[in-house]
């Protein structure tokens, strides 16, 4: 498959590039898709909850009243979890919900999820840019040129580009990535993904036919 290349300014640059067909034209796996989208959704969960159970509730350890000869059902202390204000049966407790899957199927969802887009159209790629300090009128205007404005964007950069990053904080829907960082989760919920030019050439070297073979 082919893209036109487009300038910074959203111009096209009268030139194509072909996508690696290993990474934009694999056989898509949903089940692997939601393996993948599961552990990092999991993975984010902080799991800090915590109720208190009988033994951590505030209160008296004094048997309430006497076992027998009351007519009442028998009772023990008033941080029984059957009464209100005390404990909770078997409350949350902090845990790790974190789950792991292997590296071959985290990059095999990445494919997956990288085919879907190209087979949506939904690629773009643009020639290597930078700012030389936060420029978001130039990114709206990178934005409106591809008809893109107002819609959920994720920009891939190819190497650590924080100008272009703190640009894009004021846009709504857009999300600026390094490439060799972005989730299955991030490429799945862009509308639509710009890629630069040096995002492709690590996409392709992270997850093309040499690194599957390996």
């Amino acid at each position: 498959m082919e893209l036109n290349v487009y300038k910074a300014d959203g111009q096209e640059a009268g030139r194509t590039v072909t996508l690696d067909a290993s990474v934009f034209d694999v056989e898509p796996n949903d089940h692997v898709l939601w393996l993948d989208v599961r552990r990092i959704q999991a993975n984010a969960r902080q799991g800090t909850h915590k109720a208190k159970e009988r033994s951590e509730v505030a209160g008296s350890t004094r048997k309430l009243y006497r076992q027998k000869g009351t007519g009442h059902a028998r009772a023990g202390d008033a941080k029984s979890p059957i009464r209100k204000g005390g404990g909770t049966i078997f409350g949350p407790r902090p845990r790790t919900y974190g789950i792991k899957i292997n590296r071959k199927t985290q990059q095999l969802a990445r494919r997956s999820a990288l085919t879907y887009k190209a087979r949506e159209e939904a690629l773009r790629v643009v020639e290597d840019f930078d700012y030389e300090q936060p420029r978001t009128r130039d990114l709206r205007a990178l934005l409106q040129a591809l008809e893109l404005e107002g819609r959920k964007v994720l920009i891939l950069t190819g190497s650590h580009a924080p100008n272009v990053y703190y640009s894009a904080r004021n846009v709504p829907g857009v999300t600026v990535r390094e490439a060799r960082n972005a989730s299955t989760v991030d490429l799945l919920d862009a509308a639509v993904i710009v890629l630069q030019e040096g995002a492709l050439a690590v996409l392709t070297e992270q997850l093309g036919a040499a690194e599957a073979a390996h």
